[in-house]
């Protein structure tokens, strides 16, 4: 039996990548076997009409996945690798969405001749506006570095980058960039309270106005410096207020100690 995918894992990543591959048309159900031992999740999966399991004892004898996907905790990764070493150095390719898990954990569980790629995405990808970053060792085809980000673009934006170290910096940037964007709508909300508006009404204006400021970013092809400068007259209110928030460059220094803080701690995490 020829299967296009193998998904090690189904909770709410897994999940999200599984409907936007299925929902896009980018897979067919057939295509795709879930291997999930939680029964409430693999029955998730299964009403989206693709075969699945509880162990890898369960795929077909005759199974040649393209790509099996690793989507479990970091924690668990090693013994949910170890049970698929049939399929190491061979033309399936190993794709790795486990936080903090070096393409050499990979290599060193399946064989070294292993094709292993590996993506950082975040919660965003779960509607489809995700940024996934990828790493791939030298063993994986440029044919099939292209089916795997046309595969990951159903869950959002996908970047590669050549040198594997760069992952912790993508951590603390995109990975864990989705809070920093939710604590700083609750900081406006809850400024917006301060001013007098109704909780209601301020959660409604913050929420709206990071969410339309991203979209505008993002489609209007003007760099967000110039954005920026468009919306603050001389002496008006934005400026009144960007003096405070870029007087000696304060967010700036903020957020740049916030990212290498993240990525400190990306890289213990991953020694």
């Amino acid at each position: 039996m020829t299967l296009s995918l193998v998904l090690v894992g189904c909770g709410n990543m897994g999940f999200a990548m599984l409907s936007g591959w299925i929902r896009s048309g980018k897979l067919a159900p057939s295509e795709v076997f879930v291997i999930e031992p939680n029964e409430t999740l693999r029955d998730r999966a299964q009403a989206l009409n693709v075969a699945v399991g509880s162990a890898v004892s369960d795929l077909p004898a005759d199974a040649a996945p393209q790509l099996i996907v690793i989507a479990v905790k970091p924690q668990v990764i090693r013994d949910a690798v170890a049970a698929y070493k049939q399929f190491g150095s061979s033309a399936t390719t190993f794709v790795s969405i486990a936080a903090g898990t070096p393409v050499k954990t990979f290599e060193e569980i399946l064989g070294d001749a292993t094709p292993v790629l590996r993506c950082m995405p975040n919660t965003p990808a779960a509607i489809g506006k995700g940024m996934m970053v990828t790493y791939a060792n030298r063993h994986v085809s440029a044919e099939t570095k292209a089916h795997i980000s046309d595969l990951l673009s159903a869950s959002g934006e996908v970047a590669e980058i050549e040198e594997e170290g760069l992952m912790d910096a993508v951590t603390a940037v995109s990975g864990s960039g989705p809070a920093y964007i939710f604590h700083f709508i609750e900081c406006l909300t809850s400024a917006a309270e301060a001013a007098g508006l109704p909780e209601k009404t301020a959660k409604q204006l913050a929420m709206q106005t990071v969410y339309g400021a991203a979209c505008l970013a993002a489609q209007s092809g003007t760099e967000p410096a110039e954005l920026r400068r468009q919306v603050t007259s001389p002496n008006g209110t934005t400026a009144a207020a960007l003096e405070i928030l870029m007087g000696d460059d304060k967010l700036k220094s903020l957020v740049t100690k916030a990212v290498e803080a993240a990525r400190n701690r990306s890289v213990e995490l991953g020694s």
